[in-house]
């Protein structure tokens, strides 16, 4: 299952797009939304369990990443790529078979469980291969990939929306669409698996500075290191105040404009679901681009204190202009895609690319808990207003000030990024055969 290596005169610009064809595939998750409206009708479900698979789905993805880290930088990339593939698309086919006889349990299994073993394994499976690619603009690299992520709602979403109005949204038509999601995945992730390559050595292949120079930590030692903890905390937070909102963004637009006279249909709220997504992609090569030329503390500082900004806007005066409103959700999504894709370079540049994917799939467990975090807030709020009799923006107003508040906490964990200490850098393979000679003399 090694990966081919890559023939002399191979191009660094045929990986990106192996990387895409996973990460499109297993961005659907951001799509979810789309299913929420059908899976309470059909199956008489709350907002809050009918976030159960999607909120599991993105624990797994944080778990599977940060045990499986180190399986994926011994076993490269295809074996990844692979095991993505049929956990994936199993969970898709699990959720069918659940849809079909109407057993809930059976959708949280397979999408939730066993597709998110497939999304933790996917997302990281690229990260070291494109950064041993691409040494000079890391964050570009990561961002070409990653943005697939973000993007992949962007296909999913009206994809969904056109089958669930096709085979219709009772149990029945959802069975069917996920099978077809399932099916379409499968083959799409294997153009990934055959086409991925890894360098023929570990020099550089770009034109700026070598792949390992600067300071290489161990994954384990990583995990000792403030510097791993304050940028958990950063990722955590901004990916709680993005996600909370994504996971729920078709009903949540909906709800925010029902008491006006621009009232947003169905078919109008999966558009605008699109719509997040394209931010959401668009701000991961964007801004993970711009951290090459500005630098990743500078780009978080924008990201949390920006996004913050955003947030109050559309808590005061979010469903009074609906422009307004839908400016500030893209931007929030850019930076929330950007944080994500930017998150790879800003652990290279901490860390260095020893094992830059394992202690990737460690941080992903921030992922985790704030795909708990972030709809168990928004849901938990809009269910407790509904029961209250409040309707419309009201819903929402609480979580989002929630919101802003974890942004600031973010803000302040990037302030305390320092350089990592030398103590817990790995010695430089000259000076591990200094003290192996000193060793040996000394015996």
């Amino acid at each position: 299952m090694s990966p081919p290596v890559a023939p002399p005169g191979w191009s660094r610009w045929l990986v990106p797009p192996a990387a895409l064809s996973v990460h499109l595939s297993i961005g659907q998750a951001y799509a979810w939304s789309v299913f929420k409206p059908p899976l309470e009708s059909a199956l008489g479900l709350s907002g809050t369990q009918s976030a159960l698979p999607f909120q599991l789905g993105i624990v797994m993805l944080g778990l599977s990443a940060a045990f499986g880290g180190t399986l994926v930088e011994r076993n490269g990339p295809r074996w990844a790529m692979t095991v993505a593939l049929v956990c994936f698309s199993s969970g898709f086919l699990l959720s069918a078979l659940g849809a079909a006889v109407e057993q809930y349990w059976l959708i949280v299994l397979g999408y939730g469980f066993v597709g998110g073993i497939g999304l933790g394994i996917g997302y990281i499976s690229p990260v070291s291969t494109l950064i041993k690619w691409f040494p000079d603009r890391p964050g570009m690299a990561t961002g070409i990939a990653i943005m697939g992520f973000g993007g992949g709602a962007l296909i999913a979403s009206p994809w969904s929306a056109q089958m669930l109005e096709s085979f219709g949204s009772d149990s029945s038509g959802i069975a069917l669409a996920f099978l077809v999601h399932g099916l379409s995945y499968a083959v799409f992730m294997l153009l990934g698996v055959l086409l991925v390559r890894v360098p023929r050595t570990e020099k550089p292949v770009g034109d700026g500075p070598g792949a390992f120079d600067g300071p290489q930590v161990s994954a384990r030692n990583a995990v000792r290191t403030p510097q791993f903890w304050c940028l958990w905390v950063v990722l955590c937070m901004n990916v709680t105040a993005g996600i909370g909102i994504l996971e729920k963004a078709a009903p949540m637009i909906t709800d925010f404009f029902a008491n006006t006279s621009t009232t947003v249909s169905a078919s109008a709220a999966a558009g605008f679901v699109a719509l997040l997504s394209a931010a959401n992609m668009a701000g991961r090569i964007g801004w993970s681009s711009t951290s090459d030329l500005i630098g990743r503390k500078n780009i978080y500082r924008v990201y949390l204190g920006v996004g913050a900004l955003m947030y109050g806007l559309i808590a005061l005066a979010g469903d009074s202009s609906k422009p307004l409103f839908i400016l500030c959700a893209l931007v929030i999504l850019s930076f929330y895609g950007g944080g994500f894709a930017t998150i790879p370079a800003y652990l290279k540049d901490l860390f260095g690319t020893y094992q830059v994917g394992a202690i990737h799939g460690r941080l992903l467990t921030a992922w985790s808990t704030a795909g708990v975090l972030g709809p168990l807030i928004v849901n938990w709020i809009a269910d407790r207003q509904e029961e209250a009799g409040k309707d419309g923006s009201s819903l929402y107003t609480m979580s989002l000030f929630i919101m802003i508040g974890l942004l600031a906490v973010g803000f302040v964990a990037n302030e305390l990024v320092r350089p990592v200490h030398p103590r817990h850098h790995v010695p430089a393979p000259a000076q591990q055969e200094k003290e192996a000679a000193d060793v040996q003399r000394q015996q």
